[in-house]
């Protein structure tokens, strides 16, 4: 997990506040920060919810996170029900019994209102880390793609509609960016994902490569997992390259953005082609002057 650690949170809904506590009092992204202020707060507000689902789903007591997550997918309906014209809404967000408890979906009103997101991303999220709780390994790299369809894939479709310009074939080419980032994402923790219990390499992938799970707890990569590593990277590689005409498609701010995405996921591939692919010996992280390179490179080529 990024950010800071703190104490374990607490059972029940004052447990999901103390988490909504901790991803405000995180470092905001960067990149966020460049943005005009309209499009920054809306994203501050997803990033804060997304982070508490996060936390939820990786910190809580491993007993309690189930509930904990399905008293936010409750709150989250809260919200959406007290929305203005909602056929559910018996009250709205002004401190009656309809408003939501837990401050990180509260803080979702304005972005939703403003701009018209729906509550299907939202509720992906929540149900990305409940599959976590229940599977923790993939066969196939395409069960491994169905689970980015939970956890990555919301994020860039409710960006789309921050800066409003979301149509269902730039959701498309969002998904698989947002599926290629996570994929490599995966690979820059494989030490962290396995201490905690997960493998995120498709097992089949593992097996073609002459791998196994003990080859995750080495101090160093052996050829056979820097070769798989590989194989995924170009992969993950390939689905940014298929999404990034996206950033052909858009203006102003939202471009930018999106290009940051693509860029910032170049420069973390190029982070693990120069650590020849061994990813347990550190964690390849690319350099901010790499990623600016590859950023005004996404610019200027709109893709």
């Amino acid at each position: 997990m990024l950010g800071q650690q703190t104490a374990q949170p607490r059972a029940g809904p004052a447990g999901v506040r103390d988490m909504a506590g901790k991803a405000a009092a995180e470092n905001f992204p960067v990149a966020l920060r460049l943005l005009p202020r309209r499009y920054r707060d809306h994203l501050m507000a997803v990033y804060t919810f997304a982070r508490t689902v996060d936390d939820i789903g990786d910190e809580a007591p491993p007993g309690q996170r189930l509930a904990l997550l399905a008293d936010l997918r409750d709150d989250l309906e809260r919200l959406y029900a007290g929305l203005p014209g909602s056929r559910g809404a018996t009250a709205d967000l002004d401190g009656t019994a309809g408003q939501p408890r837990d401050p990180a979906v509260r803080g979702l009103a304005g972005v939703v209102i403003d701009c018209a997101v729906p509550a299907q991303p939202f509720r992906d999220l929540i149900a990305a880390n409940e599959q976590d709780q229940v599977v923790s390994r993939y066969e196939t790299f395409d069960d491994l793609l169905g689970y980015c369809t939970l956890s990555a894939n919301p994020v860039g479709q409710i960006v789309l509609h921050v800066f409003g310009c979301s149509t269902p074939g730039r959701a498309e080419l969002s998904d698989s960016i947002c599926s290629g980032l996570q994929v490599v994402e995966h690979l820059q923790d494989v030490a962290e994902d396995f201490r905690s219990g997960r493998v995120y390499l498709p097992l089949a992938d593992l097996r073609r490569h002459g791998c196994t799970e003990a080859d995750l707890a080495r101090p160093s990569a052996s050829p056979q997992l820097r070769r798989l590593i590989a194989a995924e990277a170009i992969r993950a590689g390939e689905l940014i390259s298929e999404g990034s005409p996206l950033v052909g498609e858009l203006s102003g701010a939202a471009r930018a953005a999106v290009a940051g995405y693509v860029a910032g996921g170049r420069a973390a591939l190029a982070a693990i082609a120069k650590a020849r692919y061994d990813v347990l010996a550190a964690t390849p992280r690319p350099s901010k002057i790499r990623t600016v390179g590859l950023l005004l490179g996404v610019l200027a080529r709109g893709r």
